[in-house]
């Protein structure tokens, strides 16, 4: 998935902000309430009480899988078939986008970058994710489902990547993509979209694994290349055959970079929190605007 760590509902990997939200009742009502509770404890509970109401106002709508199997060490393809949710299917209208998804008796909810682009929702009704197994989360819960289980999931969530930043093709020459992990999944959400690569000069994707076994979409990569997007694996433990990039992505592409025109270069970023502050120092250092830098959280 990319569970949102964005970098990647991986399950995405999501990085949130906490903030806290003040309380619609007035505290003189919230003391009456209980006299003995100080301030802190009162605030403490109203928060605890407004993300309930928060939560409870989610939509969630049933549906079944129609695949699930292997996609990489660790990862699965995941398949949710929206087809009877048309409502769901049109929600997902640009790549970066993500949603929720509980399957019955988990704790909570997990966090999904959705891997297909937003056309295959309305043409095949399906949302295609790649979701990474880790022990005793949702994710992996929903691993060990079966074609045909139903989950719930709400309609697709966020602004995802606003390629409108990085346009028109013609100056925007450069685009530098960055993801790891199962971070690689809403980028393939970009990169099947379309966003003008054959019209760009230099479109590279350092995608980053431990190792080939645990690098997914690794049979997309002739047809990515073929739209005009370079492949850049990066493996930080590969074995003695591999002849390719090693180490971590941003130190890759600080040994490779070749900024000719900041103001005409963009990046798209999905991934693990310090490879993308690392390669948004790089970048910005070497005159890209941190507007032209795009993530989907």
């Amino acid at each position: 998935m990319s569970v949102l760590s964005f970098t990647s509902l991986h399950p995405i990997t999501l990085h949130s902000h906490a903030h806290f939200s003040p309380s619609p009742f007035p505290m003189s009502i919230l003391r009456r309430l209980n006299l003995n509770l100080p301030n802190h404890h009162l605030r403490r509970r109203f928060a605890t009480v407004s993300a309930a109401v928060r939560q409870d106002t989610t939509v969630w709508t049933p549906a079944p899988l129609s695949v699930i199997e292997p996609a990489a060490e660790s990862l699965f393809h995941v398949t949710i078939d929206v087809s009877d949710a048309p409502d769901l299917a049109t929600s997902h209208t640009r790549a970066g986008q993500y949603l929720q998804l509980k399957i019955a008796n988990s704790p909570k909810p997990s966090f999904l970058a959705i891997a297909s682009p937003p056309k295959v929702a309305i043409s095949r009704g399906v949302f295609e994710f790649l979701v990474k197994s880790v022990a005793g989360s949702t994710a992996e819960a929903l691993c060990a489902l079966r074609k045909g289980d139903v989950v719930e999931i709400t309609q697709a969530m966020g602004n995802g990547f606003d390629i409108s930043r990085i346009d028109p093709p013609e100056k925007f020459g450069t685009v530098f993509i960055f993801a790891t992990g199962s971070g690689i999944s809403p980028i393939r959400s970009l990169i099947e979209s379309g966003f003008g690569a054959s019209k760009r000069s230099d479109v590279r994707v350092y995608y980053g694994a431990r190792n080939l076994k645990r690098m997914a979409y690794q049979d997309r990569f002739k047809d990515w290349e073929s739209s005009g997007v370079k492949i850049v694996p990066v493996l930080s433990q590969p074995d003695d055959s591999w002849t390719g990039e090693s180490g971590f992505v941003q130190a890759a592409f600080k040994r490779a970079k070749e900024i000719s025109n900041p103001l005409s270069t963009g990046a798209v970023l999905c991934g693990q929190k310090e490879m993308a502050e690392e390669v948004t120092s790089i970048l910005v250092a070497d005159g890209v605007s941190a507007e032209k830098i795009l993530k989907n959280f």
